[in-house]
């Protein structure tokens, strides 16, 4: 009974692709690098579908390293724009999401919104999933000497967290929780080895947890269905299958396109043990502040702020170009000069960043 109502509620709730209010196969194209490379990520996740008698069709590009800036760029631009995608998955490089929140504002969210924004336009049945990665084994001690939030892996894998939930709601787009899986593994299954020998990377387990994770994303469905085992032992598979339904399927509402913008005020961001409220958490909170109307628009936009004062106001085309920059008191900016497309408002307040998409039709 569980599972027959929650289907009925996705299935009204709106925000999903056509694909997933069937049972049918997936398009998927996946963006990242090697987290996404290591032990053939799309593969696994067409295994784990397979064996639950699904299937998905994918393409992958995933170059070494490559940041949400490269992907705009490269190959993936050109991928997404080839259209007909159920799901185009996200990832960023693995330190950038939990870097400073000034330099997480100028080089990886208007990167991340920027792809979101050309999975809808050149999908648009598709859906855009961002890919939460995880903290490192032990933290990143390289660059906990310049921030050090980053030197344990609680303090990183709560700044991924945070920034990952930022980047959905922002880009209207999913996220496949994986780090928040590997979090429960790591705190309840410790035996459990997620990662590979260089403390960053996933091991086999890892790699099978964040399967079970998008599998169960893409299809709306339990991971209790998976038979695939990916050469783990039953065991291990089945205690992972168990945390994926744990935390992604019993919690799918929250991962999924169009649900409430998350709390994020008590995860730990010290590394200490305390709670830190963050600039993304007054983002959160400001994000049902700010409006644009009509949407869309073939003239003139319009603002719409409460409980905040701007700073700055940016037009931003999808090749990430400013084409305007209106003055700061301005609540309506015409559009009428403006190719047809898709654009985002940029909005700077005293709390921080809000972005907001409009058509210009």
């Amino acid at each position: 009974m569980k599972r027959l109502l929650l289907a009925l509620t996705l299935l009204v709730s709106g925000g999903l692709s056509v694909f997933a209010q069937g049972n049918g196969n997936a398009r998927v194209l996946f963006i990242g690098n090697s987290y996404t490379e290591v032990n053939n990520l799309p593969y696994l996740v067409q295994q784990v579908a397979q064996s639950t008698h699904r299937d998905i069709d994918y393409q992958a590009n995933t170059p070494g390293g490559c940041t949400f800036n490269g992907h705009c760029s490269n190959q993936s631009m050109q991928m997404i724009q080839q259209g007909g995608w159920d799901f185009v998955v996200l990832q960023a490089q693995s330190q950038e999401p939990s870097f400073p929140d000034g330099q997480f504002q100028a080089q990886t969210l208007p990167y991340g919104l920027q792809l979101a924004a050309a999975v809808y336009q050149y999908n648009p049945d598709g859906e855009a999933m961002f890919y939460m990665t995880w903290g490192r084994k032990d933290g990143d001690s390289y660059n906990a000497q310049f921030f050090p939030p980053l030197g344990t892996y609680e303090g990183m894998d709560s700044l991924l967290y945070l920034r990952y939930m930022m980047m959905k709601e922002q880009g209207d787009a999913s996220v496949c929780p994986v780090g928040r899986v590997w979090h429960y593994i790591r705190h309840n299954y410790p035996e459990i080895e997620l990662y590979s020998g260089d403390g960053s990377h996933p091991s086999m387990a890892g790699s099978y947890a964040a399967a079970c994770s998008f599998y169960t994303m893409i299809f709306k469905s339990t991971p209790l269905d998976i038979t695939y085992t990916a050469g783990l032992d039953d065991n291990t598979a089945q205690i992972i299958r168990n945390v994926a339904n744990r935390v992604v399927f019993d919690s799918i509402s929250r991962w999924q396109r169009g649900a409430a913008p998350a709390d994020t005020t008590t995860t730990d961001t010290t590394g200490t043990g305390g709670t830190d409220t963050t600039q993304v958490s007054i983002l959160s909170s400001i994000q049902a502040q700010v409006n644009l109307y009509p949407n869309p628009a073939s003239d003139v936009i319009n603002i719409e702020v409460s409980g905040a004062q701007i700073q700055a106001i940016e037009v931003i085309d999808m090749a990430g170009r400013k084409v305007k920059q209106p003055a700061v008191a301005t609540r309506r900016i015409s559009i009428s000069d403006l190719p047809k497309g898709l654009y985002t408002v940029r909005i700077t307040t005293g709390n921080g960043v809000v972005c907001r998409k409009f058509v210009k039709k």
